[in-house]
């Protein structure tokens, strides 16, 4: 322990003038605020005791800002502010960005981010670019345009609500997980040259989260006839994944409430770790990968409990639900 210490030590960077550890409070740019985990971080941002930052809250529509401006109550226009951004299109990047007061983000939150599962067959190549240019190039658009100001200024720091599925891919989550997998990678590049400017990366990587935008999107999937795929493969996402990623969410699912207090906890930390899973639970999955370096421990495990141990797979959920009530909730979830 003595020398993971010191070399812990030798390893940290020294906060600059003007960064984080600043007098004044940091203007953080959060992408995606109209619902979910976005609006939970800016919220909470927002009604910071220490009234440490001042926060831009973006959305593509802001017809849907009367929920984000109901909960953050009085806050609003004092600490929060709400402004259009849609992360795909480069017009609304840069207006956005050249309305902030100095064009100064000292925090970054890349939040926004779309969905899609089902057999890859039924997806056109259209449909597929629309995931990446969201979750991967809109994220890197903004990443893009902050960092000049961040390396003059000598600090900042980088937040990507990233996802467990950039770690472990899951099954008909095909493109999401890529879209997912390929901001990892680009962050784990980042995120080394930026210490040299004292710019820290942030990975948050939840689990399942029980969100509005997250059951819209199991009804309209469930409904869906996947044209172009075969029989037997709607079939088992039918059957038998769609149940069981039900049951996965209802076992292990986080709020997102608990998902933005980890990410707000991150972000106010003094040396800001590069990555956070969110879910303990969901840790021993992602082990895992990494505990066989052929790979076929987690494919073939995972292919055995979803097709051929299903009892074992539901008794498996069934304990996680019985150990994570609201008796037992405080001992195992993520404070």
């Amino acid at each position: 322990m003595l020398i993971w210490d010191l070399w812990q030590k030798r390893l940290a960077v020294p906060r600059g003038q003007g960064t984080m550890a600043g007098d004044s409070k940091k203007t953080v740019l959060v992408t995606g605020c109209s619902s979910g985990i976005g609006l939970k971080i800016a919220v909470q941002l927002a009604k910071d005791p220490q009234e440490r930052y001042y926060v831009i809250a973006t959305m593509r529509d802001l017809g849907k800002s009367g929920k984000l401006e109901a909960e953050v109550g009085e806050a609003l226009n004092k600490t929060l502010v709400i402004r259009q951004l849609d992360v795909t299109k480069e017009d609304s990047v840069k207006k956005c960005l050249d309305d902030l007061p100095g064009q100064r983000v000292d925090i970054l939150v890349n939040n926004a981010g779309v969905g899609q599962i089902g057999p890859i067959e039924s997806f056109s190549m259209e449909d597929m670019r629309k995931v990446f240019e969201t979750n991967f190039f809109g994220v890197v658009h903004l990443i893009k345009k902050v960092l000049p100001g961040m390396k003059k200024r000598g600090g900042g720091h980088i937040v990507v609500i990233s996802s467990i599925m950039g770690l472990q891919g899951v099954i008909f989550n095909d493109i999401y997980a890529a879209s997912k997998f390929a901001i990892e990678g680009f962050c784990e590049c980042l995120a080394v040259q930026l210490l040299k400017f004292n710019i820290f990366v942030s990975m948050i990587e939840p689990g399942p989260v029980n969100t509005e935008f997250e059951m819209k999107l199991m009804e309209e999937v469930s409904r869906s006839d996947f044209p172009g795929s075969d029989a037997d493969t709607i079939r088992y996402f039918k059957d038998i994944y769609l149940p069981s990623a039900h049951e996965i969410f209802s076992s292990m699912g986080q709020t997102p409430e608990a998902v933005a207090k980890a990410t707000v906890k991150v972000i106010g930390m003094q040396q800001p770790v590069f990555r956070h899973q969110t879910n303990v639970l969901y840790t021993p999955l992602t082990a895992l990968k990494y505990a066989d370096n052929t790979g076929n421990l987690s494919v073939r495990t995972f292919y055995n409990l979803l097709f051929n141990y299903g009892t074992l797979f539901h008794l498996s959920l069934g304990f996680l639900r019985c150990i994570t009530c609201n008796c037992f909730r405080r001992r195992v979830m993520p404070v």
